[in-house]
């Protein structure tokens, strides 16, 4: 649904996002921490649409930033928490063969614990070589259960390997412990000249560590809502709402995803990696209208997103959280609408196409000569090369021939979503290569789709020897879905207990 937020200077832009994604004769890549973005937009006639009011925000203090903080999209969130007391230091500096890590000011509330670990190689430079979904750091109370669940902060140039974000779950004890069991590093890519290839240089080290966090004021200091509110969509996607949480540093929403038997026949296998929904936020008191998850104009993310599939393999249900920032969604707001506008999920619909390289014609710069139509999404080729395959790739060259690819290039015009899809190139022996998909798709056009016209479609491992015809096959499609009436208003509040 179009917002009608760029019309108004302080709305800010999304940036035009570089977008690739892989896929191969293997189930497609999970994204980092699971889940994705949306590409996504409302095709049907512009509606009537309230005018969009600037967030009337609450100056931040005037306080100093941990340098650590300052430059990893966490400068504002401190100077909120600071001055509740909602900031921890447990100053651990930990030194073995050189490499030091070192955990300070870390963020507390009853919403999210945020901690960025330091850490600096032998020569003083510094590092990021810690990823979150490494599961090797862990929040539990005194009994060793786990009481929070890895989530991501999705800003942009918020860094990924240096700062941990976990989302607690319903229920907290006053008492926390944060411990991390940390010894394998992976510190960089160097060439063995004997095998030819890059390989990983890994380092043992005791980065071992444990603190506590006492989670009594972060508690009395948020105001939560336990929600009731379920929606089945017509294809048989079941959404639970389940709690809201306000925090001095946001406002968070959870909800549940499940399937029912029709529907999860018809999905890939792993629907819950991409599954996401649309939707925005209507506060009529403030004239405030809000669209979240997509590239459509005016769309905003929200600042911590989970998605959990750890119940998945129990027959539960996925679980998704967004936490809004206050600077997109006042922390004061009443009466918040939410209003589903729709989802995608990746449903197994194959196409193909037969692709003739044959057929590209030699006297003109410009002769599409492979076009690939489903659901809306319009792809045409123009041109192919063969590029080499990087070594970073790490690939044998008995697994790509000569270790080069084919590269289609072309335009493409997408209605639905692209991370879920599966694609697979089959020559004429039957033999299946993986494809990734290269493009940079730009503002929608008029039809409110999005257009590319620098794609490209890289067949990995094929190359002249493998002949001139081969079958194009797009297996599984991000589905995008609209047929869809849900709207929900939002738990109030009586008072904000961080205001008294």
């Amino acid at each position: 649904m179009e917002s009608g937020e760029d019309q108004y200077p302080f709305s800010r832009k999304v940036p035009k996002t570089r977008w690739i994604y892989r896929t191969g004769i293997v189930a497609a890549a999970v994204l980092l921490f699971g889940g994705c973005t949306w590409l996504a937009w409302d095709r049907t006639s512009t509606p009537e649409q309230p005018l969009v009011s600037a967030v009337d925000l609450v100056p931040l203090p005037n306080i100093s930033v941990p340098e650590a903080l300052r430059y990893s999209s966490l400068a504002d969130d401190y100077k909120r928490l600071k001055p509740h007391g909602l900031v921890v230091n447990p100053n651990l500096l930990i030194e073995d063969q050189g490499y030091k890590l070192k955990i300070e000011d870390v963020l507390v509330d009853r919403s999210q614990i945020v901690m960025r670990l330091q850490q600096t190689a032998p020569d003083g430079t510094g590092m990021s070589i810690l990823y979150p979904e490494m599961g090797r750091i862990h929040v539990t109370d005194e009994t060793g259960r786990e009481v929070a669940t890895i989530a991501r902060d999705t800003r942009i140039s918020s860094g990924s390997l240096d700062k941990f974000v976990f989302q607690f779950h319903k229920d907290i004890p006053d008492q926390v412990l944060v411990r991390g069991e940390l010894g394998h590093l992976k510190v960089g890519l160097f060439y063995n000249f004997v095998t030819e290839s890059y390989e990983e240089r890994d380092v043992t080290v005791d980065w071992s560590f444990e603190f506590s966090v006492d989670m009594t004021k972060a508690k009395s200091l948020a105001v939560e809502n336990s929600m009731d509110n379920t929606y089945t969509t017509p294809e048989g996607l079941k959404l639970d709402m389940t709690q809201l949480v306000r925090t001095p540093n946001g406002t968070r929403l959870d909800m549940d995803v499940s399937l029912d038997d029709q529907l999860r026949a018809k999905v890939d296998e792993n629907w819950a990696s991409y599954m996401s929904i649309i939707y925005h936020l209507e506060i009529p008191e403030t004239n405030e209208y809000r669209i979240f998850n997509g590239y459509r104009p005016g769309a905003r993310e929200p600042k911590f997103r989970l998605h959990d599939q750890r119940e998945l393999r129990n027959d539960g249900a996925l679980k998704l959280s967004d936490t809004w920032d206050p600077s997109v969604v006042s922390l004061d707001a009443k009466n918040i609408r939410f209003v589903l506008d729709g989802y995608t999920i990746p449903v197994k619909e194959e196409k193909s196409v037969e692709v003739d390289l044959e057929k590209r014609r030699k006297d003109t710069a410009f002769h599409t000569f492979v076009k690939f139509e489903q659901f809306g999404d319009k792809l045409q080729f123009d041109d192919f090369n063969y590029n080499p395959v990087p070594q970073s790739y790490n690939l044998h060259k008995s697994d790509v021939n000569k270790g080069y690819s084919l590269v289609l290039s072309g335009t493409g015009t997408f209605r639905n979503a692209f991370h879920g899809d599966r694609w697979i190139a089959v020559d004429s022996q039957g033999t299946e290569y993986p494809v990734e998909v290269v493009g940079y798709p730009n503002q929608p056009n008029n039809n409110g789709e999005y257009v590319t016209d620098k794609l490209q479609l890289i067949i990995q491992g094929f190359y002249k020897d493998n002949g001139t015809k081969f079958t194009l096959k797009r297996e599984v499609v991000d589905k995008e879905f609209r047929d869809v009436n849900w709207e929900v208003d939002l738990p109030s509040y009586n008072s904000l207990p961080w205001l008294k």
